[in-house]
């Protein structure tokens, strides 16, 4: 074998091969069908440019957003039975279990931590769609109370991002027990006097939006987040009728009364900063005045400024 086979040939033949480009680089906007780059759209916390369209983002990644300098403390919650029920469709519960917990680095689809925002000391709970649809079973049932309980102890505002596809069937009764359990949960945290802030991602339904999703002192809501009970083609064939435009979508809840604020997510830290400082009777700091124009004329400190 000379030089051209061992050397010449193979660099010839790596020129010509196709590259292998990784798929996730750019991301498709799901409204706009606007292609943005990855890098592009983790720099704008996941929103499109153009489109203002709020992507699904991680519990974790929430929560960095959302604490000062992405500083928070995990709250244990917890242990609860696997598979009370042995449950088995096409796929063994546990091992659907299993592939949620490898998938997400979650215990369960509900993630409990504390920390300051804006140097007020919250706590706060995330759940994750991508953990079997956020779906609240016990484990995440226990989670949520943990961290009013633990609002309570420490005496600070709870936040809970909620984002669910509502309760986990395959926790069949024990999993709808945990509506009445959230809610008793969420009238201690009343009897304490703390501020509970719902904030309904894309997408709150089913049980969760009949539970503890829809008792906050606030709601919040990201842009274009779908919220609601049932799903609209259920009501549809339900009642016989066409639905409005954009039924069940955080701008319309807003409009009809069911959101107080359909708030961006750039804006989303400043906004539950803001309210808690408010409910929890707090002196907010007001802007540092110039006081150099304070005492020029009128006339004069206009033009400077």
């Amino acid at each position: 074998m000379n030089w051209i086979n061992n050397v010449v040939r193979p660099k010839i033949r790596s020129f010509l091969e196709k590259r292998e480009v990784p798929e996730n680089l750019w991301i498709k906007c799901p409204e706009t069908g606007e292609m943005v780059f990855h890098r592009d759209l983790e720099a704008n916390q996941w929103v499109v440019p153009n489109s203002n369209f709020h992507m699904r983002i991680s519990g974790k990644k929430r929560l960095e957003l959302f604490f000062d300098d992405g500083k928070f403390d995990e709250i244990e919650t917890p242990e609860v039975m696997t598979d009370p029920l042995k449950f088995r469709d096409q796929r063994r519960y546990v091992d659907r279990l299993k592939d949620a917990k490898a998938k997400t680095d979650l215990k369960d689809s509900v993630f409990v931590a504390k920390g300051d925002v804006n140097g007020l000391a919250m706590t706060a709970a995330v759940q994750d769609f991508a953990f079997m649809g956020g779906s609240l079973g016990m484990a995440a049932g226990e989670a949520i109370i943990r961290g009013m309980e633990t609002a309570v102890e420490n005496k600070t505002p709870f936040i809970m991002f909620a984002a669910s596809g509502g309760a986990r069937m395959q926790e069949g009764i024990l999993s709808l027990m945990q509506l009445p359990r959230t809610t008793v949960a969420v009238q201690m945290l009343r009897d304490a006097g703390l501020p509970y802030i719902v904030v309904l991602t894309n997408p709150t339904t089913g049980g969760v939006t009949a539970s503890y999703a829809m008792l906050g002192d606030v709601h919040l809501a990201e842009p274009g987040a779908l919220i609601g009970f049932a799903g609209q083609r259920v009501i549809e064939q339900t009642i016989r009728e066409k639905l409005p435009e954009g039924f069940q979508r955080s701008e319309y809840l807003r409009d009809h009364g069911m959101v107080d604020m359909v708030v961006h997510r750039h804006e989303m830290k400043e906004t539950i900063s803001r309210l808690c400082n408010l409910l929890m009777k707090r002196d907010t700091p007001l802007p540092v005045l110039d006081t150099a124009l304070l005492e020029k004329p009128a006339s004069e400190a206009a033009a400077s400024a």
